[in-house]
C-alpha cells in the first residue's frame, strides 16, 4: 500500500480557484438530447434516416441509432461530418455554443446565394424570351 504522502492532492496548494461559469453547462445528457432533436428535425426518425447519417459520417450504425435515441452524442469527428452535411445541425451547435451572430451571418449569406441564383434564372428566362 502507498503511504498517505504519495496520494494525490485533491486541492491546489496555492488556494486559487477557477472563476465560476457564467452559463450552466449543457452536460452529456443535454448534449445528446439537443443533437437527437436536431437529427430528427433534419432527417426524421426512420431507419432510412439512420442509414443516411451512417453514409454521411462513416460512423457505426449502432452509434448513429444511439445519437437518434439521445443515449449519447457524436464525438468531434462525427459532429464535424454532421455539420458538413446538415445546416440544421450546424445551427444547433452554434446556438448551443452561444454564437447566434454566426447563425445570422450564415443565414444572410445563404439568402444572398439564393437571391443570386433567382436573379440569374430570371435573366436566363428574359434572354430566351427576347431572342425568340
Amino acid at each position: 500500500m502507498s503511504s498517505a504522502k504519495k496520494d494525490r492532492n485533491l486541492q491546489s496548494l496555492s488556494g486559487r480557484t477557477f472563476p465560476p461559469h457564467t452559463k450552466a453547462r449543457l452536460g452529456a445528457n443535454g448534449y445528446a438530447q439537443t443533437i437527437a432533436g436536431a437529427l430528427h428535425a433534419e432527417y426524421g426518425g426512420t431507419h432510412a434516416a439512420v442509414k443516411t447519417v451512417v453514409d454521411q459520417t462513416g460512423a457505426n450504425a449502432r452509434a448513429v441509432r444511439n445519437w437518434f435515441d439521445a443515449k449519447n452524442g457524436p464525438s468531434g469527428e462525427f459532429l464535424i461530418a454532421l455539420c458538413h452535411h446538415s445546416d440544421h445541425i450546424l445551427e444547433t451547435v452554434l446556438a448551443q455554443a452561444g454564437r447566434g451572430e454566426l447563425i445570422k451571418a450564415k443565414k444572410l449569406e445563404d439568402a444572398k446565394v439564393t437571391l443570386r441564383k433567382a436573379l440569374s434564372l430570371l435573366e436566363d428566362i428574359e434572354e430566351q424570351g427576347i431572342t425568340k
